[in-house]
């Protein structure tokens, strides 16, 4: 799961771009047109971030050492709250964008429409650049398939910051107790080892539960051959499938969803969960409330596809050009080998570098244990992102409270089929905003 989401606090007063040099007038979204100059004077680059505790503590600590090395440039961070509040504040700011920050975290979708109106910075002559980029994309070292996921419609406005992917933990003294002798590696898996260990236990301990709902459903989708559009049929066959997966497990009490504990790593770190599908980012969590000698397992999702989350940076275009170059040697060095072990060891997030995941540095940090099978991991798995398209995001953000009623129905007992159809009219809905 997105633990952005789980962050608390906000920051929202109005905020004026800060740099010396002065803005640009053009409203191009591509510097192709200009040479892109060397960093010569004090400038300063306004950072929107969402970023809070641990992973607040290192973005300060990787900007301190970025300026420490690059004295003339000024890196200031501005954290907006949670990723709910740091989207509502470039939305709303994009209505005036000489208040916008030079750089910003954001997801693809949250920034369609400053892409389609042109106040995005084209990133490619930046990455192709010598002096403030890599020279080439294959040079820059960042995974395809993330860097990839950074684009709007096919032009690279954005690069890879902080990523993480969906896996299975589970406890493995507990998948011993009730005897089950394999990690689950399907869903169909999954369901028959959370039977098990549901009536093992005399149904004390729950066997399996699903973090983020929205992905289950966008996953369990594209497992199916099903990309994520407004073509699904949400009462079609290949939604009840995935749907009732879920329902039966509710009804029976060997699946869960989070409830009034919100996470899943709480019942799962007090022994009331055998095993969860969450984030890798997790394992942060995990490590904070878990009591002394708790033991945990990370494994691969089980699923072809397994969902490729977390934000990726953007530069805004009215910054000025010597803005927007400090800014791009910023990017640069946050997407670095050296950083992204930094930023992976501390927050557990995965890197976006290929060497940091392949060094010996990473994967033996005895911190969490995703590192050492990562590689493995990506191997066994496709990565999958919501498509940048038409109010995808929008629908996106309604699959968690549709899913919430719909298992909630049948939880209670209530009318499922009701709960069903209110939630195909909402998922139609928002795909026609």
């Amino acid at each position: 799961m997105n633990f952005g989401k789980k962050l608390a606090a906000v920051a929202v007063a109005g905020l004026a771009l800060i740099g010396t040099a002065a803005c640009s007038k053009s409203g191009s979204s591509s510097s192709s047109s200009s040479k892109i100059p060397k960093v010569t004077q004090k400038t300063t680059v306004v950072f929107w971030h969402g970023m809070q505790g641990s992973q607040e503590k290192t973005l300060k600590s990787l900007a301190q050492d970025f300026e420490n090395k690059n004295p003339k440039i000024k890196i200031k961070l501005e954290q907006q709250g949670d990723y709910d509040n740091l989207q509502s504040k470039i939305t709303s700011t994009l209505q005036s964008p000489k208040n916008l920050p030079t750089i910003t975290q954001a997801y693809p979708g949250w920034l369609e429409s400053a892409a389609k109106n042109k106040m995005l910075v084209d990133l490619k002559p930046y990455i192709n650049d010598k002096n403030v980029g890599w020279g080439s994309v294959s040079a820059s070292g960042i995974k395809e398939d993330m860097l990839n996921g950074a684009q709007i419609k096919g032009t690279q406005y954005g690069i890879p910051f902080n990523k993480s992917i969906e896996v299975l933990i589970y406890n493995p003294k507990m998948f011993k107790e009730y005897g089950i002798t394999k990690v689950p590696a399907t869903m169909a898996e999954v369901k028959k080892a959370a039977q098990t260990i549901y009536q093992k236990s005399n149904h004390q301990v729950v066997g399996a539960g699903f973090d983020d709902l929205d992905n289950y459903y966008v996953l369990g989708m594209k497992n199916q051959g099903e990309n994520f559009s407004s073509k699904i049929d949400f009462t079609g066959a290949k939604s009840r499938k995935l749907l009732n997966y879920f329902i039966d497990g509710e009804k029976a009490g060997y699946f869960r969803m989070p409830g009034s504990d919100k996470y899943l790593y709480i019942p799962f770190t007090n022994k009331k969960l055998a095993m969860f599908v969450t984030s890798s980012s997790t394992e942060t969590w995990i490590k904070q409330a878990a009591k002394k000698g708790f033991n945990y397992e990370v494994a691969a999702r089980p699923s072809k596809y397994t969902m490729s989350q977390g934000t990726d940076i953007y530069m805004f275009s009215h910054a000025s050009a010597m803005q927007k170059a400090a800014a791009f040697k910023f990017m640069k060095y946050l997407s670095s080998k050296d950083s992204q072990i930094k930023w992976a060891k501390e927050t557990g997030y995965i890197p976006v570098s290929e060497s940091a995941t392949k060094s010996d540095e990473y994967k033996s940090n005895k911190d969490f244990k995703l590192p050492a099978k990562l590689e493995d991991i990506l191997n066994a798995n496709s990565l999958y992102s919501v498509p940048v398209i038409k109010d995808s995001s929008a629908t996106f953000s309604q699959l968690t409270p549709i899913m919430q009623s719909i298992l909630s129905a049948a939880q209670k007992n209530r009318n499922v089929e009701k709960a069903i159809t209110t939630g195909k009219n909402k998922f139609d809905a928002a795909w026609k905003q």
